[in-house]
């Protein structure tokens, strides 16, 4: 089940010619896919581009109809080396993935793809982001395109462009035997707007149609010697048809006067931010319409020295607007210009941060800094730039910095709530985490694992302390990572050295982390997929011979008691323990629809919600520490002769229970309680509730006239 559905917009990629398509960047990718004849497409999930895959998924039927085959892969590498069905022949394909981490583990298959080159165009799209709101680590896909000589587009920020770069892509990718890559920014993969549809088209050669009449190159194939030739078709042929292909059609696109003292250059991505900027600065209108020179790279790679060279003629500075590090791009331009002689100015990474995402402050810091050094009467005073704003308040002072953490009734916070209790007993161990949400186990309250080395790597990182010793190290592995790579990297690793180390498996029942996709463990039956292979006969099937499958893992009891037992056991090899229940949030995308349902039809349902019983509370907020619910949170008690907060669950509660279990393995105090939220009661429930709320009111009338006779006495 994934995060999001787009069922009902995906009915929109069946328009045609004549047509206006409305909705966000992911659908107009995948329309501008069906409209220029794509015969494969998959991918793997991961933001920025997550909700591509989900598009993807629930358009299956209508690709099926056009003869595109879908897949779903289990990793980045599996969908990389998909695009080798357009090695020999000419098909078309694309796949999807977040980069860098995604194309860090596909480039095993992009190096051999981008080597042997392809017949027909072959597309990766691959979700890019920085600054504070990434996921993961600051990298550019930009070295990849380097490195494997893979050309790169990074398209403007809005639908027409997108679309014209998928179009565009495929087509460079033919021209130049070799496969293009798609960079899409959040913003870009979210961006609604409009565009002028095409009629979807079949592929020219499905892949079914391909098996019958199977071709083969051995100049493709990456061995000796055709693997040394390919180097040199690289420079001699594919570049300068790229560089052809891109000048003939004017994929880099001028905007604003044609001459200046002074002009930007910026990656395609960047325009929309870098056209906001010179709106407040006033050099722009609403329309986009600058009054300085723009030179929009929507191919970042190659790229193409006599557009630069003839941008830069008559400009005594420019400025080249690149998001992230190293400044690839900065660096080129500066050799283009010094080759050529030029005397040309550059700006960059001077004006602009080494790092990060350029947001809109960054942005107009950027182009007001430079422009003031080099272009200063060209800026109109504040009378004339009504949108310059004045300084940022720094929020970081008066706002409480709020780390990361689970998602109310997670059923993962248990499992670190019952380790941190066994360290107790124990003393701390090492532990190493993994790529999914148990890493936030590593902030507060859990402040739980040490290392993260990879999706599905977490065992393997602890490689190091399997060899014995005083106390067995402790890996965390996901369920979507124990797929993805861990079963060979990871577990496989383990049995094969011997290992002494103890895993936890925590399988949530979906690739959770990355928008809640089915995955091959998944309870849940998928039409379209395999599910339902227990994690537990995988790890048998590998060797492991000490396995514990806890199928409740907010028994904070048993979780404790089955890990001690995994730390302490005689049994020689690796001792993993699955650990699974449901993710809440997908738990309750699932059951809210049904019990919204029989609400409104009249059937009685019961919801358990938990509370904190104020006068049993100490105070102490152990609970706290040892759960970390964004439900359970303080209050200060109605007795006004208790002057300390005590702990209180609020209306996000999901019933899960964690808090009471925590309670109850930690012996920490009775003071929780659950109670039923019932719609629809049957009579005799409500007849119940009205007597026991009697009782309650008179009960807390006579207190109330008791305090209120000892105030008169005092």
């Amino acid at each position: 089940m994934a995060e999001r559905s787009f069922k009902k917009e995906v009915e929109q990629l069946r328009i045609g010619a004549g047509e206006t398509f409305r909705g966000e960047g992911i659908l107009a990718i995948t329309k501008a896919l069906l409209e220029n004849g794509v015969g494969y497409v998959g991918g793997y999930q991961g933001a920025p581009i997550s909700h591509l895959m989900d598009v993807l998924a629930d358009a299956e039927d209508l690709m099926a109809e056009l003869g595109i085959r879908f897949e779903a892969n289990a990793s980045e590498a599996a969908a990389a080396a998909m695009l080798a069905a357009s090695v020999h022949y000419p098909i078309r394909g694309a796949v999807t993935f977040k980069s860098t981490v995604g194309t860090n583990v596909a480039s095993d298959a992009l190096a051999n793809l981008a080597s042997g080159g392809v017949t027909g165009g072959a597309l990766v799209i691959v979700g890019e982001d920085y600054g504070e709101g990434s996921s993961i680590m600051q990298e550019r896909s930009h070295a990849f395109a380097m490195k494997s000589q893979i050309w790169l587009l990074d398209p403007r920020p809005n639908l027409p462009s997108i679309t014209d770069a998928v179009r565009h892509g495929f087509a460079l990718s033919e021209a130049s035997n070799t496969p293009v890559m798609l960079q899409v920014r959040i913003r870009c993969c979210h961006v609604h707007g409009a565009f002028e549809a095409r009629d979807n088209v079949p592929p020219p050669l499905t892949v079914r149609d391909a098996l019958s009449n199977p071709r083969r190159d051995t100049n493709r194939i990456v061995l000796p010697p055709a693997s040394f030739a390919h180097e040199k078709e690289k420079v001699e042929k594919r570049w300068p048809a790229a560089v052809r292909y891109i000048t003939e059609h004017g994929l880099n696109e001028h905007f604003g006067p044609d001459r200046g003292r002074v002009g930007i250059i910026l990656q395609g991505g960047m325009y929309n931010g870098v056209i906001r900027a010179l709106q407040r600065l006033g050099l722009a209108d609403v329309y986009g319409d600058s009054a300085v020179p723009l030179y929009c790279l929507n191919v970042t790679y190659p790229l193409v020295d006599d557009e630069i060279l003839g941008f830069c003629a008559d400009k005594d500075a420019v400025l080249i607007v690149e998001e992230g590090q190293p400044d690839h791009i900065e660096q080129s331009l500066r050799a283009i210009l010094h080759k050529a002689g030029a005397t040309t100015k550059v700006a960059g990474k001077d004006v602009l941060p080494m790092a990060g995402e350029y947001t809109g402050q960054v942005m107009l810091d950027g182009v007001e800094a430079f422009l003031t050094r080099h272009a200063s009467d060209i800026l109109p005073d504040r009378a004339r730039a009504p949108n310059r704003p004045g300084p940022v308040p720094d929020l970081s002072e008066v706002v409480p910095g709020r780390p990361p953490g689970f998602c109310t009734g997670c059923p993962e916070r248990p499992i670190f709530a019952a380790m941190k209790l066994v360290e107790e007993e124990t003393g701390p161990h090492q532990v190493s985490a993994d790529i999914g949400c148990h890493l936030f186990s590593i902030m507060p309250p859990f402040e739980i694992g040490g290392t993260t080395m990879g999706y599905g790597l977490g065992p393997a990182s602890n490689a190091a302390f399997d060899g014995g010793g005083d106390k067995r190290p402790i890996s965390i592995l996901g369920d979507g990572g124990f797929w993805h790579n861990g079963l060979s990297s990871s577990i496989g690793n383990a049995v094969f050295n011997k290992s002494d180390g103890v895993t936890i498996v925590v399988d949530n029942h979906y690739s959770a982390a990355t928008g809640g996709q089915d995955i091959l463990s998944s309870r849940a039956q998928n039409d379209t997929k395999s599910t339902q292979h227990p994690i537990a006969q995988a790890l048998k099937g590998v060797g492991v011979g000490w396995v514990r499958q806890i199928d409740r893992t907010y028994d904070v009891k048993r979780m404790r008691d089955t890990l001690k037992e995994a730390l302490t056991t005689d049994h020689e090899g690796p001792k993993v323990i699955v650990a699974s229940s449901e993710c809440m949030l997908n738990r309750q995308r699932r059951e809210k629809p049904l019990l919204s349902k029989a609400i409104s039809e009249g059937r009685r349902v019961a919801r358990p919600k938990f509370g904190v019983d104020e006068e049993v509370c100490t105070g102490d907020h152990a609970c706290m520490r040892l759960s970390g619910c964004p439900s359970l949170t303080l209050k200060m008690p109605d007795d006004p002769l208790r002057d300390d907060p005590v702990a209180h669950i609020d209306q996000s509660c999901v019933g899960c229970g964690n808090c009471g279990e925590v309670a109850d393995a930690a012996v920490l105090c009775p003071s929780f309680y659950q109670a039923d939220l019932v719609h629809n009661p049957r009579p005799f429930e409500t007849r119940m509730a009205r007597w026991q709320r009697r009782a309650i009111d008179w009960l807390q009338a006579r207190r109330a006239s008791r305090r209120l006779a000892r105030e008169a006495v005092r």
